[in-house]
C-alpha cells in the first residue's frame, strides 16, 4: 500500500481542489490520502465524496498552527471532531489571526518599496478560510514580484524576513490536549524542519508523549535529511510512538513535493487507526468522522 498522510488542497494553501487533488492522488498511484488542510475541515465531505467515488482511501485530518517560545510548530491531527468547541474555537482563532495580518504584511512589503495590495492578496485565497502568507507568496508571483513562493518565502515572508509579522498560534501540547479530547490523533508535522527542529529535540518530544499522550512524529519529509529521518525514527521506536511519512504535497505551491514522494508504512498506518478508535471511545461526547477505506 502506498499511503500519503499530509496533503493540502485550495481549501487552505494548497493549489489544487479537493476533487482534483484526491484525482491526482489516485492518478499517481496511492492507496491511501489524508487531507490535512491548515486549521479547518473544510474541504473533508468534498474529499471523502471523491475518494469514495475513485475507490481510494481517505484519512480527514488538520494541519494545526502551533507555536513553542516563537517557534513555528505544526500538529497534524488525523480524525478529530472537528465541532468539538474548544478545538473548533481555537481554530477560528488562528485562522483569524492569519487573516488579520495579511494588511501589516502588505505595509512592510510596501515600505520596502514593493509593489502589493491587500485585494490581491485575497484574490488569490478564493475559497479558503485560512488565508496565509503562501496567498501573499501567490500574489507576489501573480504580479511579477518573484518567480516563485519559495523566492517570496526566502526574500519577504519567512519567520525573521523583512515582510514577516507573526499570528496566533496554539501552544503544541495545548493543541495535542484538543485533539485528543475531539477522539483524533495527534502527530507532530516536520519537526526537525523548518524552524521548529529548534524547539523539537528528543527530550521534548518524549515530554509531549508523557505530559499529552503525543501519538506519534512525522519522520519521513522532505524537509528532513537522510540524518535526521534515521534519528527521529529512533526517536519514536524508543518512545513507542507513530512514525509517518508523507508527502505535504501543496499542488504546484511547493517544489520537490509530489505526491508519495514519501508514505506511511501499513503497519505504522494501522497503529494510527487503532490509536483513533481508542481516542474515540475515551472521547464519547466527540462526533468523530470515519476514515475511508475500501
Amino acid at each position: 500500500m502506498r499511503i500519503d498522510l499530509h496533503t493540502h488542497s485550495n481549501r487552505s494553501d494548497g493549489t489544487d481542489p479537493v476533487d482534483v487533488l484526491i484525482a491526482h492522488a489516485k492518478r499517481d498511484g496511492l492507496d491511501v490520502i489524508a487531507l490535512t488542510d491548515h486549521d479547518t475541515a473544510d474541504g473533508w465531505g468534498e474529499g471523502r465524496r471523491a475518494a469514495e467515488d475513485l475507490g481510494i482511501g481517505f484519512v480527514p485530518g488538520i494541519e494545526i498552527s502551533c507555536k513553542l517560545n516563537g517557534i513555528s510548530v505544526h500538529l497534524l491531527g488525523y480524525l478529530p471532531d472537528p465541532s468539538y468547541q474548544p478545538l473548533a474555537a481555537e481554530l477560528a482563532t488562528v485562522r483569524d489571526g492569519r487573516t488579520d495580518r495579511i494588511p501589516s504584511i502588505v505595509a512592510r512589503l510596501n515600505g520596502m518599496g514593493v509593489a502589493l495590495t491587500v485585494d490581491e492578496v485575497l484574490a488569490q485565497a478564493t475559497g479558503t478560510p485560512s488565508v496565509g502568507r503562501p496567498h501573499v507568496a501567490d500574489a507576489l508571483v501573480a504580479n511579477g514580484t518573484v518567480a516563485n513562493r519559495s523566492e517570496a518565502f526566502d526574500r519577504f515572508l519567512a519567520d525573521g524576513r523583512p515582510g514577516h509579522v507573526s499570528h496566533y498560534a496554539i501552544e503544541p501540547g495545548h493543541a495535542i490536549d484538543l485533539v485528543r479530547e475531539a477522539g483524533g490523533v495527534p502527530v507532530i508535522a516536520h519537526p526537525w524542519g523548518r524552524s521548529s527542529y529548534k524547539v523539537m529535540d528528543a527530550e521534548r518530544i518524549a515530554q509531549l508523549v508523557a505530559d499529552h499522550g503525543l501519538a506519534g512524529i512525522e519522520v519521513d519529509h522532505q524537509d528532513h535529511s537522510p540524518e535526521s529521518r534515521t534519528a527521529l525514527r529512533a526517536i519514536a521506536n524508543d518512545l513507542g510512538i507513530i512514525y509517518t511519512g508523507s508527502s505535504d504535497h501543496h499542488g504546484i505551491g511547493k517544489i520537490d513535493h509530489d505526491l508519495g514522494v514519501n508514505t506511511t508504512e501499513p503497519e505504522q498506518f494501522q497503529r494510527l487507526l487503532d490509536v483513533a478508535k481508542s481516542n474515540a471511545a475515551a472521547a464519547p461526547g466527540a462526533t468523530v468522522p470515519e476514515a475511508y477505506l475500501p
